[in-house]
């Protein structure tokens, strides 16, 4: 069993810079009066806001940033790109036919980093 993950829960990505929040639009989702999230819940800047600045090398624009730097990683302001779902969720607990997403689910970006949810901000509400 693992927590639930809800609007707000701090979010954190390997090559970013800041903590992010979760965002869930709240379209029939809601338990105890709270949005509650799901492996669907990846759209950049819907869901997922920008991590301040994305240091991963595999990044076009930070490699672009970097070869003009002659070399030296140069971050740049993160734009994340998170085309699959996450992973693997809480595949016993659906919410609408849709795994729910809990605290142990990843989310990948295109440019290589790992999206992370670092607490549920909740700890009442469990899932299998």
């Amino acid at each position: 069993m693992t927590f639930l993950a809800i609007a707000g829960a701090p979010l954190q990505c390997s090559f970013g810079a800041a903590p992010s929040v979760l965002n869930v639009i709240p379209i029939k989702r809601v338990v105890a009066g709270t949005p509650v999230a799901t492996v669907t819940d990846n759209l950049p800047f819907v869901n997922v806001p920008p991590f301040g600045v994305c240091s991963c090398p595999a990044n076009p624009v930070v490699a672009a940033a970097t070869a003009a730097a002659f070399g030296v990683l140069t971050p740049m302001p993160c734009v994340p790109v998170c085309g699959a779902p996450w992973m693997p969720g809480a595949l016993r607990t659906m919410i609408g036919n849709t795994p729910a997403l809990d605290v142990s689910s990843k989310l990948m970006c295109q440019w290589g980093g790992i999206i992370q949810v670092v607490s549920a901000s909740q700890a009442t509400i469990t899932v299998a």
